[in-house]
C-alpha cells in the first residue's frame, strides 16, 4: 500500500513536472535596406531580388515587381528563389516584423507577416486608404526539398482574432503543405478588402 505521505510527493513531482512543449514563435525585423542584391531589373520595371538576414541559418528573399511584392523564407533552391513569386492582384506591400513559427524540435516550420493591399476605390479609380486591405500571409518555410511557399491567408480586419487564427494554420497546415500542388485558401472570415493572391511556381 502506498503511503498517504509517498502519494503527496507523487503528485507534487507530477505537479512540477514540465508540460508537453507547444509551438511557439519569436520574431525578426525585416531590413531591406540592408540585404545583398540577387538581380536588379530596369528602372522603368522596378524590379528587384534581395536576400536577407532573418533567423540564424534561415534567410529571408525578398521580391518586388510591378509594385507587387513577394517572400520566401529558408533554405530555398534557386529554382524557387529566381521563379517563385506569390502576392495579390492588387498593388501591395508587406510589414516588416516577421513571426517564425517554431516547431517542438524548435525549428521554424512556418512564418507569419501582414501584407498590405492598395484596393481601388471605386468613386476616383486610384488606391486609397480608406479600401486598403490587411491579409496575415502564413508561408511554409522551405525545407531540404528546396520549397517554399504560403500555406493560408487570413484577413486581418474581418477576424476578430487573426493573429490566433494565423498561427493555428501555420502549426497545423504547413508540415504536410505540397507547394505547387496544395491550394493556399483564406481561413476564418474574409471581407471584400482581401484581395485575390497571386502565384507563380517554377516548372
Amino acid at each position: 500500500m502506498i503511503s498517504h505521505a509517498r502519494t503527496i510527493s507523487l503528485i507534487l513531482l507530477l505537479a512540477l513536472a514540465p508540460a508537453a512543449r507547444a509551438n511557439d514563435s519569436t520574431y525578426t525585423d525585416l531590413d531591406t535596406d540592408h540585404c545583398k542584391t540577387l538581380s536588379q531589373e530596369d528602372a522603368e520595371g522596378g524590379g528587384i531580388s534581395l536576400q536577407c538576414k532573418g533567423l540564424t541559418g534561415y534567410a529571408v528573399y525578398f521580391k518586388e515587381g510591378d509594385l507587387r511584392q513577394s517572400i520566401l523564407y529558408g533554405p530555398a533552391s534557386e529554382a524557387y528563389i529566381d521563379g517563385a513569386f506569390e502576392s495579390f492582384e492588387p498593388f501591395n506591400h508587406i510589414g516588416r516584423k516577421i513571426e517564425w513559427r517554431l516547431g517542438l524540435d524548435g525549428k521554424p516550420a512556418a512564418t507569419i507577416l501582414r501584407w498590405f493591399v492598395e484596393n481601388i476605390d471605386p468613386a476616383t479609380g486610384e488606391p486609397s486608404p480608406k479600401v486598403e486591405g490587411q491579409v496575415l500571409v502564413v508561408s511554409k518555410v522551405a525545407g531540404q526539398d528546396g520549397m517554399g511557399c504560403v500555406v493560408g491567408y487570413v484577413d486581418a480586419l474581418a477576424n476578430p482574432e487573426p493573429n490566433v487564427l494565423a498561427r493555428q494554420i501555420a502549426d497545423t497546415k504547413a508540415a504536410g503543405f505540397a507547394c505547387g500542388a496544395d491550394k493556399a485558401d483564406f481561413h476564418g472570415n474574409r471581407g471584400p478588402t482581401s484581395a485575390e493572391p497571386t502565384h507563380v511556381f517554377p516548372e
